[in-house]
């Protein structure tokens, strides 16, 4: 009796047993396939669980974690640093308008805040006159 349940049938004796594919590598995906459908039977979103449901849910969320990853590590190389920080994933979702409009209700921890000084409390521009203009 052999310890795993795979049938053998169709193996020669002493041959080795291929190895198994997982979904994400199958469907082309970093994030984990078989995880995703796991939770979500365990969530009970539904009686059911279809076959292309968590592989869709696990592209749509390695799509966006990219997306967000791309654009904070522009943020963060804008500021001459190497590490991605809470700040720059704030700065990332809140300089862009879709996924700004995705995650308003969300709040960052640590991410501060977005920087911004009213027009009225800048400094005024001084008007320079022709005589000032003409001694330089």
């Amino acid at each position: 009796m052999t310890p795993s349940k795979k049938s053998t049938r169709g193996l020669k004796p002493g041959q080795p047993r291929a190895k198994g594919v997982s979904k994400s590598s199958k469907a082309g995906l970093q994030f984990p396939v078989a995880r995703i459908r796991r939770l979500l039977k365990k969530g009970r979103y539904g009686d059911r669980v279809g076959t292309g449901a968590p592989i869709y849910l696990a592209a749509v969320l390695e799509y966006l974690t990219a997306e967000i990853l791309e654009l904070a590590g522009n943020a963060a190389r804008d500021n001459k640093k190497t590490r991605i920080t809470p700040r720059f994933i704030q700065l990332a979702i809140r300089n862009d308008e879709e996924l700004n409009n995705l995650l308003s209700g969300v709040t960052i921890s640590e991410g501060g805040v977005l920087p911004f000084i009213h027009v009225t409390l800048l400094p005024k521009k001084t008007a320079r006159t022709s005589s000032q203009a003409a001694a330089e």
